[in-house]
Order: C-alpha cells, then sequence, then structure tokens
C-alpha cells in the first residue's frame, strides 16, 4: 500500500502562480486500489475544453512544480474538473498527488489539447473506444457528452485492467452515466460496456487485440467485424497497447486522423508518470 500521509503543500498565498497556470482547490478524492484514485477539483469560470482533452497539471511543493499530462475525465459541460489517476511510488508527480486531500491546491495550465475528440473523427455508425488501466478517463468526459451520441449511433467503451477491482471506476462511471438526468437519455440503449480482464478469472480474460483476432469482442457484441464504412476508434492505453491496437485498426483498413485532418481512428500519446 502507498504512502497516504499528507503531503506538504505551500498555500497559495505562499507562492507566485505561473502565468498561464489556474491554482485550483481539490473538492473530493476517491481512491479505488492501491494503484487508483480518483480526485475533482474546482473549475475556472474561464476554462474552456473539448471532452476528450488533457492538460498539464502539478502541485504547489516545489519552486519549480512537476507538471504532468492529464486526461480530463469530466465532460465539458461539468462545473468541476476530474482526473483519474495512478500511483506511482517514486513518480516525480504521482508520489505526491496520491497524497491530497479535500482542500488541497492543484496547478492546472490554461491550455488544455489532445486527439482523442469528437472533432479529429469523421462521422460514422459506431465508435469505439479502447482504453486500458487508467487510459478510460479521456472516453470518462465522452462518454457524458452529447455530442458523441449526436455523431455515433452506438458507442462502444472496452476497458482491459490487470485485476476485477481496477474496472471499479468504469462500472461506476458507466452506471452514472445511464441514470445521469442530461446524458442518460441519448446513452441508454446506445452506450455498451465491454470490460475484460488479463490477470485474474473473469468471464472474458485476455487483451483487446487477442479478443479482436479471435472475434470474440464482435461476437460477443453481436456486431460484425470493425469496417471502415461503419466504424470509428479511438485509443488510450500503454504503449504497447497503443501500438498494438493502432495497427489492428489498421488491419480493419481504418487511417489514423488528427484534428486538423479527421479521420477512422485517433490515438492519444501523451501519459501521465
Amino acid at each position: 500500500m502507498s504512502d497516504t500521509s499528507p503531503i506538504v503543500q505551500r498555500k497559495p498565498s505562499e507562492f507566485a502562480v505561473p502565468a498561464g497556470v489556474f491554482a485550483e482547490t481539490v473538492t473530493s478524492v476517491e481512491h479505488y486500489t492501491d494503484r487508483l484514485f480518483r480526485f475533482r477539483i474546482t473549475r475556472p469560470p474561464s476554462f474552456r475544453f473539448r471532452s476528450g482533452e488533457f492538460v498539464m497539471i502539478g502541485l504547489p511543493n516545489a519552486d519549480k512544480p512537476v507538471y504532468r499530462a492529464y486526461s480530463i475525465a469530466s465532460p465539458s459541460w461539468d462545473e468541476e474538473i476530474e482526473f483519474f489517476s495512478i500511483k506511482v511510488p517514486d513518480g516525480p508527480l504521482t508520489e505526491h498527488l496520491q497524497k491530497i486531500q479535500v482542500g488541497d491546491t492543484i496547478l492546472m495550465r490554461k491550455k488544455p489539447t489532445g486527439t482523442l475528440v469528437n472533432d479529429a473523427l469523421l462521422p460514422g455508425k459506431r465508435v469505439y473506444m479502447f482504453s486500458t488501466g487508467t487510459g478510460i478517463a479521456p472516453f470518462a468526459s465522452l462518454i457524458r457528452d452529447p455530442e458523441t451520441y449526436e455523431k455515433f449511433n452506438e458507442v462502444i467503451l472496452t476497458h482491459t485492467c490487470r485485476e476485477v477491482s481496477e474496472l471499479r471506476y468504469g462500472q461506476e462511471l458507466v452506471k452514472g452515466c445511464l441514470e445521469d438526468p442530461l446524458v442518460g437519455e441519448f446513452a441508454n440503449g446506445r452506450l455498451r460496456h465491454y470490460t475484460s480482464i488479463t490477470r485474474e478469472d473473469y468471464p472474458t480474460r485476455g487483451r483487446i487485440t487477442d479478443l479482436m483476432v479471435s472475434g470474440k469482442l464482435f461476437d460477443d457484441l453481436g456486431v460484425p467485424a470493425i469496417n471502415p464504412e461503419d466504424d470509428r476508434g479511438m485509443i488510450c492505453g500503454s504503449m504497447a497497447m497503443l501500438n498494438d491496437t493502432k495497427e489492428m485498426l489498421e488491419g480493419f483498413g481504418l487511417v489514423e486522423g488528427a484534428n486538423n485532418k479527421p479521420a477512422t481512428f485517433v490515438v492519444e500519446r501523451a501519459f501521465v508518470d
């Protein structure tokens, strides 16, 4: 278990907030396992972002704070900003970030960016959101955005983790989405959550790429194999998962896109430590 003793934070009055940075307050913290936790912070009134983007965050615990890229897990309409993080005992940022408490300060740079946005994809029948571990974070934002359902008839969120306990964030997320008074009417009957585990007994075992190769993913979902006419893809996870899933989608005939050139799948290559 990681050490969860409080970190030494300087109060906003004790340091000068750098230009281009917001100093926001932690409003809630929830620990899921000894490796995963979620936290929310206040949202600056002037802060605008597209669902699926990431931002650089840090802590006011040093003269030169360490910043890392974190996907924003809350949708663009949310009044707060949510993040889903791993805990790394010796990580330059997460070593300290995992110890935050309500009332602490988070530094957040003002410019969001990222490729996992609806604008980077051409319209299609369905969109697959492929995630492993905390790679589910940008999709936590996208599945709660009505715009996603305006662009796609079916939204398939896949989440692969090592252990069953690591699925809890995504399970609670999808349940909350379906029950949400704003998004639920769009998501019900159209949002599908497909989970798999690699290191424990579970009804669906294996890496998502193996489940695509075997055809089990498509059989379980009752949909045809991925094709460029109907399907779009978004990928977020470990480097190995990104490369393997990207190769799979290209094998199905999909083409990687970007903000300035929308296509049939996109990849996020920004990571937390």
